[in-house]
């Protein structure tokens, strides 16, 4: 997997994309569909030598590399890390999914803590750039504080299979990015992982696409069967046009919204 991606990095770069954001736990099969406690020895440490490796691949070809890993920062501490590279290959900080889920074939909080280091932006040679993960996208407030600290593009990288989701799946980052006024390139996991996982394995359905600050995909949706790299052309003026014409962030009433944070 780990060479695969690398062969993704080259292949962007030399369509001329200056940013690639991998899918959740980018590096192996997606373990949350079993608990077993053999899948800890993914762990990495971020940053450490997985992270370094992709510092020298972003540095060669001058792209910005946003890298879903599965985190060790110590001994049974474990998160669902993106680290965030700059194009330089300057390690610009990580992002750990705050939300953890625990239901069938999604056993994530037998793997994961949930996050603890905030919603951070990262300040990038392609912009400013924030991570969400998988089933955080349910959860407005992220999304807005990632706005709210200057985010221009965010990337929710994701292991999403059929079911209730796929309706979720067409709703949630059109609307995340129409409220909050910012890209979101909203990339899923594709295929079936049964030699791992056997009759337990899940269908990851791909579709995944970028979304501008109006709602509107950018191109189209990327194929539910096929692999594919999805390649494009990001506006970033179109963030001042929409928050010129739309003016929520002025708008807004945080002195009213005490009980989002009330338990």
């Amino acid at each position: 997997m780990i060479a695969k991606h690398e062969g993704f990095v080259r292949s962007a770069a030399a369509q001329g994309a200056q940013v690639i954001c991998f899918q959740e736990l980018f590096h192996g099969p997606y373990f949350g569909i079993v608990q077993d406690p053999q899948y800890y020895g993914y762990a990495t440490s971020v940053p450490g030598p997985l992270v370094e490796r992709f510092q020298a691949l972003a540095a060669e070809h001058h792209i910005v590399i946003v890298l879903p890993v599965y985190e060790e920062e110590q001994a049974g501490v474990l998160y669902n890390t993106a680290a965030v590279i700059d194009a330089d290959g300057s390690y610009l900080g990580k992002y750990r999914k705050h939300h953890i889920p625990h239901l069938p074939q999604f056993w994530e909080k037998f793997y994961f803590r949930p996050g603890n280091l905030d919603y951070p932006v990262f300040d990038t040679a392609v912009g400013k750039i924030g991570v969400y993960i998988c089933y955080d996208r349910h959860f407005p407030e992220g999304w807005r504080i990632l706005g709210l600290n200057g985010a221009e593009i965010v990337f929710n990288p994701s292991a999403t299979k059929p079911g209730l989701s796929n309706r979720l799946w067409e709703l949630e980052q059109p609307a995340a990015a129409v409220a909050n006024q910012y890209f979101i390139g909203a990339n899923n996991r594709i295929g079936t992982e049964s030699g791992e996982f056997g009759d337990e394995a899940v269908t990851f359905y791909g579709s995944s696409y970028f979304v501008d600050p109006r709602g509107n995909y950018v191109g189209a949706i990327a194929s539910t069967d096929t692999e594919e790299i999805v390649i494009r052309d990001l506006d970033l003026s179109v963030i001042r046009e929409t928050r010129n014409s739309w003016q929520f962030y002025r708008d807004r009433r945080p002195d009213s919204y005490d009980p989002i944070v009330e338990a």
